[in-house]
Parts: C-alpha cells; structure tokens; sequence
C-alpha cells in the first residue's frame, strides 16, 4: 500500500490522466518533506539527488550570479514539479529554492525519474511544459533588464505575481504569500532604494499598499497600463 493517499496527487497537473494503479506505483517510492518557512528544499550546485512536487506552500526559487548577485528566478506554486534536474540532463540543481512559507512537498528519488516517465508519459510532457513557459520568462526578463526603465520592470513583475498568485481581497489583488521590498528588488534587478522610492510613490497615489512582507494591488489596471505603455514605448 502506498505511504502517501493518491487523492493527494490525483488532481495535481503532473498526473493528470493517471489510473489508480499507475499514481500507487508512482508513489511506491515516494516520501514526504515538510520545510519551514526560510529553510531550502534544494540548494545550487548540489548534487541533484532528489525531484518534487511542491503540495502546499509557495517556493522562493533565487539563482546566484557568478559575481555573487543573488536573484529571485520565480515564485512556485503547488501542483508544480520543481528540482527536476534529471529532465535537463544535469547533476546539480541549476537555483536554490527557499520555502516563502511553510510548505510541503513529495520528493522521489531522480534515480526514478526515466521510470516514472515511462509509467506516465504525462511526466515528461509537464516538464518540458514548464521548462518552456520558464524559458520564456528568463527571456522576458532579459528583455525587461536591458531595455525597461526600473519602475516598468516593477510593475511588470507585481502584475505577474497577481496573475499566478494573487487573492482578491477588499482593498484589490494581495500577493498570496509574504514578499519584501528585498525580494521585489532581486526579481527585478534593481536595488532596495528603488523599490522602496517607487512602491512609496505608488502607496501614496493608492495604487499599492504595502506592510510587513506583504503587497496588496489595488489599482491593478493601473501597474498594467503602466507597464504596457511604457514597453509599447520602446517600440
């Protein structure tokens, strides 16, 4: 019998389609982590032991630049694969990710990956997915880095976050997990300075309103407007 019920997974993204058979083989081998918030479910350039699937929580993913910057690569969300080194072809994890809350995910062997893949094809497809969608916003962001002005780049990526993370609440849209003025700085590569200057800026015109580790949105269309017709700009 399997350690961990398969009503756990049945409706994740990952195994979509999956038999019950074919989820209790899955999770023949799989084993439960429960990480608090701040502490790391993987490290970059460790050996890539392990694979995940994040069920409740979010991830803070940061990569370190060779010149020691840290930057935020994203935020997970629950139901996604991450860790899936194996997928890329590498040894070591490519980022380092942090629990933004306490959170809890299944982690099986990367030794099982070739076998889960065959047992359920949908696997592999979930992962190149995701590799694609990634691919795309890293080249987003590059674009953003060399070509937007500082308080688009904010807007932008305040305006992804409440697309993939965001609750309604009475004042707008809050980020669904806690997130520093320091975080929105390494996301968008700028300093805590700007961010700060900018997002006070913003709470004064009520577009924003900001607390301890918390963002609420509440003039969305707004940083949306803003980030459009400033990229429109540079044509």
């Amino acid at each position: 019998m399997a350690a961990v019920d398969r009503s756990l997974i049945v409706h994740l993204p990952p195994f979509a389609g999956a038999s019950p058979e074919q989820l209790d083989a899955v999770l023949d081998e799989v084993r439960s982590v429960y990480r608090t918030k701040g502490s790391s479910l993987f490290e970059q350039d460790k050996v890539a032991d392990s694979f995940f699937v994040l069920l409740h929580g979010r991830l803070r993913v940061t990569r370190l630049t060779p010149d020691g910057q840290q930057v935020v690569v994203r935020f997970a969300s629950p139901g996604e694969l991450v860790g899936v080194a194996a997928a890329l072809g590498r040894e070591t994890y490519p980022a380092t990710a942090t629990a933004a809350v306490d959170s809890i995910a299944l982690a099986w062997p990367s030794a099982r990956w070739l076998d889960m893949v065959a047992l359920l094809p949908c696997l592999a497809e979930t992962a190149l997915q995701a590799a694609g969608a990634r691919l795309q916003e890293a080249h987003s962001r590059i674009v953003e880095l060399s070509t937007e002005q500082v308080e688009r780049r904010i807007a932008n990526t305040l305006v992804r976050l409440s697309k993939t993370t965001g609750r309604p609440v009475e004042q707008g849209i809050q980020i669904d997990f806690p997130i520093s003025r320091q975080d929105v700085a390494e996301a968008t590569g700028t300093t805590l300075h700007n961010v700060s200057r900018i997002l006070s800026a913003w709470e004064e015109r009520g577009w924003v309103r900001g607390g301890r580790q918390k963002i609420v949105i509440c003039e969305p269309h707004k940083l949306l407007t803003l980030g459009q017709d400033l990229s429109g700009s540079e044509g």
